[in-house]
């Protein structure tokens, strides 16, 4: 028996209304604990005022310990209890201070009794029983493969294997209409809707609704602190009473412009997720009180980090960040396992990365999240990891030519000499570096974050560059396809100087045969979506903007229009129409190659092209040779 799934929670007069859903009966069953009733807290012992005011709301006082989170020490708090829930909107702000009156009623019901939403659970005679075992098959694998972690830092395995346990359980096939959702899914988007909820402790309603990330980390982040007894500190306190301040980004240094053979790009594993578990960063970790932390310096700071606490967000988030790179990221490449398995844990493992890519940004500017010395904490060693790892890298005889936030440009370096980085990275930052890419080509133009690069199968890699556009015509596409395909096998300067001649020929050759009318019509085709409702253009006494002279033609051809909706056209000869001229025709009505504009199309032609291939010193204004040091 698989047991009942969690699904949803909600609270009335009666108490809190938890609903389970019974895979074998396909039906919602609903359990009501009339015992419990909302709360919040503020201090004790409770002033003349506050006592005061627990009189005039009728509520139940009561003196409770909690641990603070930035001392871990006890305190004593007093509990207000409310007889109706809907009371917690209002109540906690009668008071001078409260805590936690924010957290949901119900959410907070959930935490408390060491639910998670979207998990399995046993019921029988009104008794909850959770199904928390990770499966036989699984278990071995899973120990093996964290088991350095159970020995190093057993917190942060706590988390993972109870992550894991929660992730390998199975999801039911049902129709979301049982939960009162009205959109269809997939059995692949079910699946990530019943992970998120899992892994963010989220009713599934809101995990299938709800793309806010923050609402995802704050989740997890309550869940761990009311399970763990540590009050849930107010928005100001977590800011430690800090102004809103600028935060000092990332690291970047000027790139050595010029083209280069066989760069390698060496990036950093999830990197602001990996500083905040291997330096320990969270909210009361950074500039903690103990005086023996003060030498932990954060570079280049005043901060420092705390050496005897294991910081909550740096469990929790390095939890996650081990779950997704040690698990579910080698999953979905495992060609031993099904297809279909293998799509569900890339899913996850994307899901997992959307939560750790935001997991710097929430503390800069997300309210209840942000903290400007922990968000300061973190950029600062990133700068630091890229500093040294360039260090390194100059000392190991490599030759670093671009480096950027969490990436290393390296020029032509043999295998030994990356593996040897690897370690002394991992040796001397404890984070892991890895080969994120390979050039046979790359071109550093002298502006930062900026670039072009060959990959060895001949594919475009294009930052910081205009390059085609996904609207462009087919035959506009075509011919910059074509000319990167010439760059393919280019390994050294002779090879790439008969590659430029290459690429001029097959413009040319594009250009003969446009002006031939060789090129379909259909390759000639704009698709722009319209980002103002046509009819409204129509009044309007100024020229039209193109795609919407499609759309007036096509509006009075009957065609329904409205933003949002995609034309496509080909750009003609100019003509009248309701007095104004129209420089293109909706697809449909050009009927010959006779009425295209073959000088606009080579004029966008070799302006889309310059923009890519200039920097490396090929034109195509007119064929004679381009002076590199223009751009180097």
């Amino acid at each position: 028996m698989e047991g009942s799934y969690l699904i949803d929670a909600k609270a009335d007069s009666e108490g809190v209304r938890l609903y389970f859903y019974d895979p074998e009966d396909d039906e919602v069953a609903e359990i009501v604990d009339t015992s419990c009733k909302p709360y919040f807290f503020i201090p004790h012992p409770a002033g003349p005022e506050d006592e005061k005011v627990i009189e005039e709301i009728s509520a139940r006082k009561s003196v409770v310990s909690k641990i603070d989170l930035f001392s871990g020490n006890s305190r004593n708090l007093t509990k207000v209890e409310l007889d109706n829930p809907a009371d917690l909107e209002w109540a906690p702000e009668r008071f001078r201070e409260s805590s936690e009156g924010e957290v949901p009623y119900t959410v907070g019901y959930v935490y408390d009794h060491d639910l998670t939403f979207g998990a399995p659970y046993h019921l029988k005679e009104g008794k909850i029983t959770p199904v928390s075992k990770i499966p036989t098959a699984l278990r071995s694998t899973f120990v093996e493969r964290f088991l350095n972690i159970e020995r190093t830092d057993p917190s942060k395995y706590e988390l993972i294997e109870r992550f894991f346990t929660m992730c390998s359980q199975k999801v039911p096939s049902v129709q979301l209409a049982k939960f009162g959702i009205e959109e269809g899914m997939d059995p692949r988007r079910l699946y990530l809707a019943f992970t998120l909820s899992r892994v963010t402790n989220l009713p599934i309603p809101m995990a299938c609704s709800s793309r806010r990330v923050s609402l995802w980390i704050r989740s997890m982040l309550h869940t761990y602190l009311r399970r763990r007894n540590i009050l849930i500190p107010r928005s100001r306190e977590l800011r430690r009473r800090e102004s809103k301040r600028h935060i000092q980004g990332a690291l970047t240094f000027h790139p050595k412009s010029g083209i280069y053979f066989n760069t390698v790009v060496a990036d950093f594993e999830s990197l602001y997720p990996s500083l905040i578990d291997a330096y320990n960063l969270s909210y009361e970790t950074v500039d903690c009180s103990h005086p023996e932390c003060v030498d932990n310096k954060v570079p280049s700071l005043s901060h420092h980090v705390c050496r005897r606490r294991r910081g909550v967000y740096s469990i929790l988030i390095g939890a996650l960040k081990d779950l997704r790179i040690r698990w579910f990221k080698p999953l979905s490449r495992d060609t031993s396992i099904p297809v279909e398995e293998r799509r569900l844990a890339e899913a996850v493992s994307n899901l997992l990365k959307l939560i750790l890519v935001s997991s710097y940004g929430v503390t800069v500017r997300i309210h209840g999240l942000a903290q400007p010395a922990l968000a300061e904490s973190i950029t600062a060693y990133g700068r630091y990891a890229l500093q040294e790892s360039w260090d390194l890298a100059v000392s190991g005889g490599l030759r670093p030519i671009y480096g950027d936030t969490d990436s290393l440009f390296l020029d032509n370096p043999a295998d030994e000499q990356i593996d040897w980085l690897i370690q002394a990275v991992k040796k001397r930052l404890r984070l892991d570096l890895a080969v994120d890419k390979r050039y046979s080509v790359c071109v550093l133009p002298r502006a930062m974050k900026a670039y072009f690069g060959i990959r060895k199968d001949g594919t475009p890699d294009v930052k910081g560059v205009a390059a085609i556009k996904s609207n462009s015509p087919v035959f506009i596409q075509n011919v910059f396809n074509d000319c990167v395909k010439e760059l393919k096998e280019v390994e050294n300067w002779a090879q790439f100087e008969n590659a430029k001649d290459r690429i001029r020929d097959v413009v040319e050759g594009a250009v003969s045969n446009l002006k031939a009318g060789k090129a379909a019509l259909k390759d000639l085709e704009y698709g722009v979506t319209l980002h103002f409702d046509p009819l409204e253009k129509m009044t309007e006494e100024i020229m039209l903007h193109q795609p919407y002279q499609c759309a007036v033609q096509l509006l009075d051809l009957g065609r329904s229009l409205k933003k949002g909706d995609a034309v496509s056209f080909i750009k003609v000869k100019p003509f009248m129409y309701g007095g104004k001229t129209f420089t293109v025709k909706p697809t449909e009505l050009v009927r010959s190659i006779r009425e295209v504009n073959v000088e606009d199309y080579i004029r966008n032609l070799k302006t889309a092209l310059n923009q890519t291939f200039k920097p490396m010193g090929i034109t195509f204004e007119e064929r004679k040779e381009a002076s590199l040091t223009n751009f180097i």
